[in-house]
C-alpha cells in the first residue's frame, strides 16, 4: 500500500462561509466526518487536522503573510491515487463551498 497526503482545499470565500456556520451545522459536519472515517477504516493512517493561516519564510529570514487555500490534511493509504480518489467520492469536505481535494503520494526516502 502506498501512503498519500490528502489536502483539503477551498477558496477564501468558501472558508469564510464555513466560519459563519451555526453550531448545528458544525455538529452535522463533524458527524459527516466521523461517518466517513468509519467507512474509510484501515485506509486512514492519520486522520489529520484542520490547518490555520500560513506565513512565508524567505532565505533572508523575512516572514510575511501567505494566503493559502489549504484547510486541512489527512494521511491515507491505497494502492494508487486513482483508487484513493474513488474512495473519496462523497467525502464530507465536498460540503465546503468551492471545496476540492488534492492527493499527493508520500515518496519513500532513498536509503531509509
Amino acid at each position: 500500500m502506498k501512503k498519500f497526503l490528502v489536502l483539503y482545499k477551498a477558496s477564501q470565500s468558501g472558508f469564510e462561509q464555513m466560519m459563519k456556520s451555526t453550531p448545528e451545522q458544525q455538529q452535522a459536519g463533524m458527524a459527516a466526518w466521523m461517518s466517513w472515517s468509519q467507512k474509510a477504516g484501515k485506509s486512514i493512517v492519520d486522520m489529520g487536522a484542520p490547518l490555520g493561516k500560513a506565513v512565508a519564510v524567505k532565505k533572508s529570514g523575512q516572514v510575511s503573510a501567505s494566503p493559502n487555500d489549504l484547510g486541512g490534511y489527512s494521511v491515507l493509504q491505497a494502492e494508487s491515487k486513482e483508487a484513493l480518489a474513488k474512495q473519496l467520492e462523497g467525502h464530507p469536505h465536498f460540503m465546503m463551498p468551492d471545496g476540492w481535494i488534492e492527493i499527493v503520494e508520500i515518496m519513500p526516502i532513498p536509503g531509509m
